[in-house]
């Protein structure tokens, strides 16, 4: 008899699939919180594979900052056609003009904060009782303590220290009325496997991810892209380079790097030679030494 062997990707995939089909076991009207970046990209094509031949069972929650790259909103608007699921946009915008939130000032402003007042609105108008969003535990220190079921208070707030534990993939869902739960399904992986599995199943992602010409300012050690919402100091040079960009978020604090990988192959490769985490190059994160973790325990993403 022939022996049977596993790819790790295949196990990393198959325990996606997993922690997706319970949260449709578990949670009544649960979503995707969809950026348009690739590890939301990846979240939705396991959706796709878990769930076929059927339709998608969740619908996609987009938090619009109002300051996204132009090619994220255009792959956001296609993606969710293609696959004919509904698409829920909240925008921080919007809560601005409410005087929900108070935009930020200064040349180091972002709206990436803002996000969580509308986020938590959404939630609370949509009656989401599960979010389901693409982090992983080797992006940051403070994603390092999620579990795949995260539970929120009434609040929206995170706290570390009373997370339910998950022994033999047993998730306990229980909330109270007004509370609901971040699930991670690819909380295993690493950046490298998402490129590998990206690869491997041919999934499209916007060109942002690509090396392409760009006017960039050079800003907290990483190429930062010009746009009508970056207010270059005095002595910042703008200049073209060939860049691309590892993770997306605002068009505001997403920095690039240099780069000549114009195909999933070379990106690849450039990945497994790189020694600096992907968020190193997002501004939001060099605040302060726990920063995404503040941001977490107010309801952030």
């Amino acid at each position: 008899m022939s022996k049977y062997y596993q790819n790790y990707i295949d196990e990393l995939e198959s325990e996606a699939i997993f922690v997706l089909r319970e949260v449709v076991a578990e949670f009544q009207n649960p979503v995707i919180l969809f950026s348009g970046g690739k590890d939301s990209i990846v979240l939705t094509h396991l959706a796709k594979k878990a769930f076929y031949p059927s339709k998608i069972p969740f619908s996609l929650l987009h938090i619009d900052t109002g300051h996204n790259f132009p090619e994220t909103i255009k792959f956001r608007d296609y993606l969710a056609a293609k696959l004919g699921v509904n698409l829920i946009v909240g925008s921080v915008q919007e809560a601005i003009d409410d005087g929900r939130v108070v935009e930020e000032k200064g040349y180091q402003a972002t709206r990436n904060l803002l996000q969580i007042t509308t986020l938590l609105d959404a939630i609370e108008t949509h009656q989401i009782d599960g979010a389901i969003g693409g982090g992983r535990r080797d992006e940051e220190k403070a994603r390092a303590k999620e579990r795949f079921f995260s539970h929120r208070d009434d609040f929206g707030q995170w706290t570390p220290k009373n997370q339910r534990p998950e022994l033999w993939n047993l998730f306990n869902a229980k909330m109270h009325l007004g509370e609901h739960f971040r699930i991670f399904p690819i909380s295993n992986w690493t950046e490298m496997d998402v490129w590998h599995y990206i690869l491997r199943e041919g999934i499209e992602i916007p060109s942002l991810y690509f090396a392409h010409e760009r006017e960039v300012v050079w800003r907290n050690n990483s190429w930062i892209p010009v746009s009508e919402f970056l207010i270059p100091l005095e002595n910042e040079e703008v200049v073209t380079k060939k860049v691309r960009f590892r993770t997306l978020g605002d068009i505001t604090i997403s920095g690039g790097i240099e780069s000549e990988a114009n195909s999933l192959a070379k990106i690849v490769k450039e990945v497994a030679a790189m020694r600096e985490t992907e968020r190193g190059n997002r501004a939001d994160d060099k605040r302060s030494e726990t920063a995404m973790e503040d941001r977490k325990k107010e309801g952030y993403f």
